[in-house]
């Protein structure tokens, strides 16, 4: 449970980008009508967004039970780990696999318009100021292609083959 705890609260950190973005814009430039981090290198910047939006969470499979003690070789393959609720089994994709098959502009376009199923909060990605997301990508490419793909969705009606996280609601009676 512990770790499960640890994963919503990084998940929510993912809300937190914006509105850094707003704080983070160099002196003396007028507001801009999107939020953004400056400053460092584009791969430093991607670096620090992956960090803090809480990527690794669930793209490095292990990141949350080491406490963040995974080697940065080993970022953003995925998880085999499922997320089983009442909308299937879904898993973390391997992001340096998939930014492989992505030019820039399309990782762009799927950060601002996916939406698709839990426990990825594609509510607050979507939010994602596209500047940033052009550092995110650059980051994710200069950890080159590796690992690989991982599973596919699993209907609801269907057990999944992998370990998996249950998240379903419980009411309690009152």
């Amino acid at each position: 449970m512990t770790h499960l705890r640890r994963l919503v609260a990084s998940l929510s950190l993912v809300a937190i980008i914006t509105a850094l973005g707003a704080a983070c814009q160099p002196s003396g430039e007028s507001d801009s009508a999107e939020p953004h981090l400056v400053g460092g290198s584009d791969v430093e910047r991607g670096r620090y967004l992956a960090i803090i939006g809480g990527c690794n969470d669930c793209h490095t499979d292990g990141y949350l039970e080491r406490e963040g003690d995974v080697p940065e070789a080993d970022w953003l393959m995925g998880s085999a780990l499922g997320w089983r609720g009442p909308w299937g089994t879904t898993y973390a994709r391997n992001l340096r696999l998939t930014v492989q098959g992505l030019s820039e502009d399309e990782w762009v376009t799927t950060l601002r318009t996916r939406k698709t199923m839990p426990p990825m909060p594609w509510s607050n990605v979507n939010q994602l100021a596209e500047s940033d997301a052009r550092v995110l990508y650059r980051y994710i490419r200069s950890l080159g292609s590796a690992g690989e793909p991982m599973p596919a969705t699993v209907p609801p009606d269907q057990e999944p083959t992998t370990p998996y996280f249950m998240l379903e609601p419980v009411v309690p009676e009152r």
